[in-house]
């Protein structure tokens, strides 16, 4: 057998670089040998220096729209701050998204790795300012006459504005979060950053070593799948079923990446302590790939994929939307990623095999009476959604509008039409 070579993506590395820190910074917290404020100097001096390490002059893309958001939360009230928040947030970082498009698709220039985490980190930024403008309108967070962050909790006393505008842009650009990772509130990051006792370090190390062996398990699984997996045939040259075969293995290979990226993210937010003792593990991760990978339910996959993306989606849009809120969130998440050709067909198709997946199922549970039947019922719908999903993935990853329309014209149409034709007859079937 041939030597597997294994490479790290350069977003990778950068993480793997930060573990130390992260340590360094969960050793000096637990053994409360760093106050408070310098806790937050801390994680803002390394957001920073992680910033302009991995993504260069890129880096003040993100940190000016930070720090211009740390000055509307200490200006703006609690009725509005939400809807400017996000206006401006979203023209930021959609401003920069065409800037990058423009540069690939008329300049005819390379996507770079530097300018590739800056979008990625931009995008997280979003996620960040629009849970805490949230959390500020809900009155979870609240402002002061002063223009001072507080926690409502009662018991902390008014932090003055110097550490209150310190906190801020420690949660928006705090390193162990800045590249990847779960998202979580500024509630729960204060509840980190204020914790004394000293923490469960087996538990810690437990944890943070379980996720490292499943991130290299991955890794090597992907890097053996790329070496001695031939891809015969690319979208624009499979002949009928053999396109299937190419959708799937390229879709493979796209959810393993994606999974030891999560596996990743997640145990360096837990080298940092951000996990002991609130839930945040439970509540905020999201590599659940057992249930992506059992799951018969396209809804259900949509809820688990990205599990903290998919709840902050849900809590931005789904729930704020009194007409077609399943389409406005699947919409959104398309403009949110950036608005590419592929993003779009994908997304809105994942808005519609959700809503034929809710009625498919609602009528098997009827008509599946028989163990044998209901059994046959998942696998099949099992395959289904496994096709269904690597097909909006493959649409979702591509950039190139060509081998976009090869995709949407081959066989592999047939799996999302038959959800399409499905739910067509479900809706004429309603009285």
């Amino acid at each position: 057998m041939d030597s597997i070579e294994i490479t790290f993506h350069p977003i990778t590395l950068y993480q793997l670089a930060a573990f130390p820190c992260a340590v360094l910074y969960c050793y000096l917290s637990s053994y409360a040998l760093l106050p408070t404020i310098l806790r937050y100097l801390y994680l803002l001096v390394g957001g920073v220096i992680l910033a302009s390490t991995s993504m260069g002059y890129y880096a003040i893309l993100v940190l000016t729209p930070a720090m211009g958001a740390t000055v509307l939360f200490h200006t703006n009230g609690h009725h509005s701050i939400h809807r400017w928040a996000f206006i401006l947030q979203m023209a930021w970082q959609t401003l920069c998204h065409l800037w990058v498009m423009y540069r690939q698709y008329y300049l005819r220039e390379l996507m770079t790795i530097r300018a590739s985490i800056m979008i990625s980190s931009l995008m997280l930024l979003t996620q960040k300012i629009t849970s805490l403008a949230m959390d500020i309108h809900e009155k979870k967070v609240t402002v002061s006459t002063r223009g001072l962050m507080e926690l409502k909790d009662k018991a902390l006393p008014h932090p003055p504005l110097t550490r209150s505008v310190l906190a801020v842009l420690s949660y928006l650009l705090f390193f162990p979060a800045l590249l990847g990772g779960p998202l979580c509130s500024f509630v729960e990051f204060q509840q980190q950053i204020n914790k004394r006792k000293v923490w469960d370090n087996l538990g810690l190390i437990w944890t943070v070593g379980k996720s490292c062996t499943f991130f290299f398990i991955f890794h090597l699984l992907q890097s053996i799948i790329t070496d001695h997996i031939t891809f015969e045939y690319n979208l624009t040259d499979c002949r009928q079923w053999e396109c299937v075969y190419v959708m799937w293995s390229t879709a493979l290979v796209y959810k393993i990446t994606y999974y030891s990226h999560w596996l990743l993210d997640e145990a360096l937010l837990y080298s940092a302590g951000f996990y002991v003792g609130s839930g945040f593990y439970i509540a905020y991760t999201d590599s659940n790939i057992y249930t992506l990978e059992t799951t018969n339910r396209i809804s259900l996959f949509a809820r688990t994929w990205n599990k903290s993306t998919a709840m902050w989606l849900r809590r931005l849009i789904f729930q704020k939307c009194t007409k077609w809120p399943l389409l406005s969130t699947f919409a959104f998440s398309a403009w949110w990623h950036g608005l590419y050709p592929g993003q779009v067909v994908g997304f809105l198709c994942w808005a519609v095999m959700v809503e034929a997946d809710y009625r498919i199922h609602a009528k098997l549970s009827i008509i599946s009476k028989s163990p044998y039947i209901r059994f046959l019922c998942k696998l099949i719908t099992w395959f289904q959604t496994q096709m269904i999903i690597a097909f909006i993935m493959l649409a979702v990853e591509m950039r190139n509008v060509t081998m976009l329309k090869a995709l949407v014209f081959s066989y592999n149409s047939l799996f999302p039409l038959l959800y399409c034709v499905s739910l067509i007859f479900l809706i004429k079937l309603k009285p």
